[in-house]
C-alpha cells in the first residue's frame, strides 16, 4: 500500500518582519486547497532586494517561529538561512524535495510576483518542482500566464513589513499589525529603530 502524498504549502519571503497579512494568506491558502501544512521559509538574502539591508536572518527566522507557535497548520523551515547566500526559489524547492520526498509542494506567492515568474532563476524548471499558487485580494485578477497555477483570494489587510518598520522607527504602535510575541521580540532586540533602508 502506497503512502498518500502530503500536500505542503511553501510561503517564502523576507518576513522583515512577519505580520498578520502573511499569516492570513498562509491560513487562507491552507484552507482553500486543503493543505496538510504551510511552511514559512524566510529567505537568507532576497535577490530582488539586494540593495536593502534587512534584519539578520536569524532574527527573521525566530520571529516567524514565534508567529506560528500554537498553530499546527503552520511551521517554519530554515532551509534558506542554513544554505546561506542569495536565496533562489529553485534552490528552496530542490532542498525541500530532498527533505520531504513524499510531499507535493505548493509554492505560494503574490499574484504580482507570479506574473513576473519568467524573470526568476530557471523559471522553466520551477513548475516541475511545485504547483504555483497566486494570492490576490478580492476583485483583483491575474493576467494570462503560460503556466499552470491556482489563484486564491485572501482578505485584504492594510499592513506591510515596510509600514511596520516605519512605525517602529517613528515610535508608533505595531501591536495589532504583528503577533504580540513578534512585537515583543522587535522591542527586546531593538530591531528597525536604527533606520534600515526600505
Amino acid at each position: 500500500m502506497t503512502t498518500p502524498h502530503r500536500r505542503i504549502g511553501v510561503l517564502g519571503g523576507t518576513f522583515d518582519p512577519i505580520h498578520h497579512g502573511h499569516l492570513a494568506a498562509a491560513s487562507e491558502v491552507a484552507a482553500a486547497l486543503r493543505l496538510d501544512q504551510v511552511l514559512l521559509v524566510p529567505v537568507n538574502s532576497q535577490p530582488f532586494k539586494l540593495d536593502r539591508l534587512a534584519a539578520p536572518p536569524e532574527h527573521r527566522l525566530e520571529m516567524c517561529r514565534l508567529a506560528v507557535e500554537g498553530d499546527e497548520r503552520l511551521a517554519v523551515s530554515d532551509v534558506d538561512v542554513v544554505r546561506g547566500g542569495v536565496t533562489y526559489t529553485l534552490d528552496t524547492l530542490t532542498d525541500l524535495h530532498e527533505q520531504m520526498p513524499d510531499a507535493l509542494l505548493h509554492f505560494i506567492t503574490g499574484s504580482d510576483a507570479l506574473a513576473r515568474l519568467h524573470e526568476w532563476k530557471d523559471a522553466e524548471r520551477l513548475t516541475e518542482l511545485a504547483r504555483f499558487i497566486g494570492v490576490t485580494r478580492p476583485g483583483h485578477s491575474l493576467p494570462d500566464l503560460d503556466m499552470a497555477h491556482t489563484l486564491v483570494e485572501v482578505p485584504a489587510m492594510a499592513v506591510s513589513s515596510t509600514d511596520v518598520r516605519r512605525r517602529v522607527r517613528a515610535g508608533a504602535p505595531i501591536r495589532y499589525l504583528v503577533p504580540r510575541a513578534v512585537a515583543d521580540y522587535i522591542a527586546e532586540h531593538d530591531l528597525y529603530a536604527g533606520g534600515m533602508d526600505d
